[in-house]
């Protein structure tokens, strides 16, 4: 099992932390800005884990150098079910450097947006804090 499919699936946000590079960009399923930076992914990564139910890894994608990855998930965030992929793209040294999440359907990336943007100050504070 990949190192970052484990801490995600054991719940060891730290460990998931540690798989980030400094430079890190996450792609929001629901917000049009990336956001760059190890500190705010790992905060918004932390409340995403908070807000799905029945988070569940059900396929694992990589290419052959290993540098590209997609974890296929299925999820509930309040009351929806949802399935998504995280797509992640490893550096040089094994950290994760870009980070893109998809979601669907429509309704359950409508959900999943009301209850991160409830979240936000609180993200930005830890991101925050964290720098």
């Amino acid at each position: 099992m990949h190192p970052f499919r484990k801490a995600v699936e054991s719940g060891d946000m730290d460990a998931v932390a540690a798989l980030l590079a400094d430079d890190v960009v996450f792609t929001s399923p629901v917000a049009f800005k990336p956001y760059p930076g190890k500190a705010i992914t790992a905060a918004i990564l932390r409340a995403v884990s908070q807000v799905f139910e029945d988070f569940a890894y059900v396929r694992e994608i990589a290419n052959p150098d290993g540098r590209d990855h997609a974890f296929v998930f299925t999820a509930e965030v309040a009351g929806k079910q949802l399935q998504g992929c995280d797509f992640l793209h490893f550096d040089e040294t094994g950290k994760i450097d870009e980070f893109t999440v998809m979601v669907r359907p429509l309704s359950a990336a409508q959900a999943l947006s009301e209850a991160m943007g409830a979240r936000f100050e609180q993200i930005a504070q830890e991101a925050a804090a964290a720098r």
